[in-house]
């Protein structure tokens, strides 16, 4: 409290003092002086009670004095008559002084319990409303709010962004703060405090926003008047409000992920929707459109025979990349099924390569597989997709005269294989955008395609429990690498000429 108020409270217990030595003055004829001791007791508890423990000592001795003045024998005299007096004064001096005390600290034990009640509350209230808070800016006015009214003190919030970097909120708030003392908290995770710019219009204290996952930022603090003791005096009550912040900023960084991924889940199945839709809807008139392009070929002369062929291939063309948006989207459904088999690699490979024998059109293909390769379980209808996808990107963004290789090599239970070209390669740093839904190697390309051959690729090969990336070679040109479990192949018995007489 301030000296004035400290000073009113000694002079109101010097009264009550007064005051009961009058009220018992009158009462001195009938009343024993055991009985009037009584009455000065009274009033020293009732002074520790609503005074305090100072004033309680100070009323005890100035009622042993007025005792003694106005009620032990010879009256208006210090002296006393009887020793036996001395004795009843000190045994009332130490009974006011105990009681006052013990008055006075049930007082102080009160007051702490109602202020504790009242933090408690205060507390609930600001958890309640951060709880409901929707946006930063709610919990920054919540924060403000409770600080100001319970310590008295204006506050503002210092919020990382993505890259780590502190910014206030509000960002017009008239409380500014220094951002090296708040990244100074963040690193001690302990509060910061300066007293050396007390009245400049900065943050005094700051405190950091820990949560249970990480520090979502830092709680500057500056108190109305000025007076940092307010706050040291309050930091429990400002830690643990700095702590429900924390935990306020942290569920909101949740429910915005959470957003988040349900918006692109919800755009990814309509995506996926659109594809498929749209890949049925397109099927059926191309099937139409190819098949009566075959036949003009067949049917027609040298000049329109050409004009035929030519709107067969665009036909089979767009076929090709609307079946290539129907695979995309089942992939994305789940509604492929593997048909896996003990297959030998090299017999997919050939059989790649005759379906793509026009595409090819006599460019060099250099295969090599170890000899002790055994056969491999997968799909081979859709590994054979694999290698249709990649040598046929290698062949769109390549020369003609320039050869394709294709490898394998067997490593730790799994088969390795490299599709390799010798083009330019993929753009830096971008090599795995390509396995992207719609990716590219290149921003713009002038090479027909909608980047859904690699996607398709990575779809098949991660259903098989295998992994595929994307690179370029030390010497040039772009590799496409793709794994394969090996697995265990079954046992291949050779009939023997004893057996098969048998079996006759």
């Amino acid at each position: 409290m301030r000296p004035s108020s400290t000073l009113l409270r000694y002079a109101i217990s010097f009264a009550v003092c007064f005051l009961t030595a009058v009220l018992a003055l009158p009462l001195r004829g009938w009343l024993d002086t055991a009985n009037v001791a009584m009455l000065f007791l009274l009033a020293v508890l009732l002074v520790a009670r609503y005074l305090g423990s100072g004033p309680a000592v100070l009323s005890a001795f100035v009622c042993v004095g007025l005792f003694d003045y106005f009620f032990v024998l010879p009256y208006l005299s210090l002296t006393v008559e009887d020793a036996q007096y001395f004795v009843t004064f000190a045994v009332m001096l130490v009974t006011a002084l105990t009681t006052g005390a013990l008055t006075a600290n049930l007082r102080r034990e009160i007051d702490t319990a109602c202020a504790r009640e009242q933090r408690s509350r205060a507390l609930y209230g600001m958890a309640r409303d951060l709880a409901g808070a929707v946006a930063v800016e709610q919990v920054v006015e919540i924060t403000r709010r409770f600080l100001g009214e319970a310590i008295a003190a204006d506050a503002t919030l210092l919020l990382p962004d993505a890259s780590e970097k502190l910014h206030p909120f509000p960002a017009d708030g008239s409380l500014r703060a220094e951002t090296h003392l708040a990244y100074m908290a963040i690193k001690n995770e302990k509060p910061v405090e300066c007293t050396q710019i007390s009245g400049s219009g900065y943050a005094l204290s700051y405190f950091p926003l820990r949560a249970p996952t990480r520090t979502r930022g830092v709680l500057a603090i500056a108190p109305f008047q000025g007076d940092l003791e307010v706050i040291r005096e309050q930091r429990d009550l400002i830690e643990t409000a700095a702590s429900l912040v924390a935990i306020g900023l942290e569920r909101l960084h949740y429910v915005e992920a959470a957003q988040r991924a349900e918006l692109s889940a919800s755009a990814e199945r309509l995506r996926s929707s659109l594809l498929s839709a749209l890949s049925h809807d397109l099927r059926t008139p191309l099937t139409a459109l190819r098949g009566t392009a075959e036949t003009l070929a067949l049917t027609l002369g040298d000049s329109p025979h050409e004009l035929a062929e030519a709107l067969r291939d665009q036909a089979a063309h767009l076929s090709h990349m609307v079946g290539n948006l129907l695979d995309m989207a089942r992939f994305q459904a789940g509604k492929v099924v593997l048909r896996k088999e003990w297959q030998a690699l090299d017999e997919v490979i050939g059989s790649s390569l005759k379906l793509l024998e026009s595409a090819l059109s006599g460019r060099k293909i250099d295969i090599s597989l170890p000899p002790t390769l055994t056969l491999i379980e997968f799909d081979a209808i859709l590994i054979e997709r694999v290698f249709c996808n990649l040598i046929e990107n290698s062949t769109k963004y390549t020369p003609p005269e320039t050869t394709i290789e294709i490898s394998a090599v067997l490593i730790q239970g799994m088969v390795e294989i490299q599709v390799r070209d010798h083009g330019q390669g993929f753009a830096a740093g971008r090599e795995n955008e390509v396995f992207t839904l719609f990716g590219r190697g290149a921003t713009e390309s002038s090479v027909p395609g909608f980047g859904l051959g690699l996607a398709i690729c990575r779809a098949i090969v991660e259903a098989h429990d295998g992994w595929i990336t994307a690179g370029n070679h030390p010497q040039g040109g772009a590799v496409i690498t793709f794994a394969l479990p090996m697995g265990t192949p079954p046992e291949v018995t050779e009939e023997t000429d004893e057996n098969m007489v048998a079996a006759t």
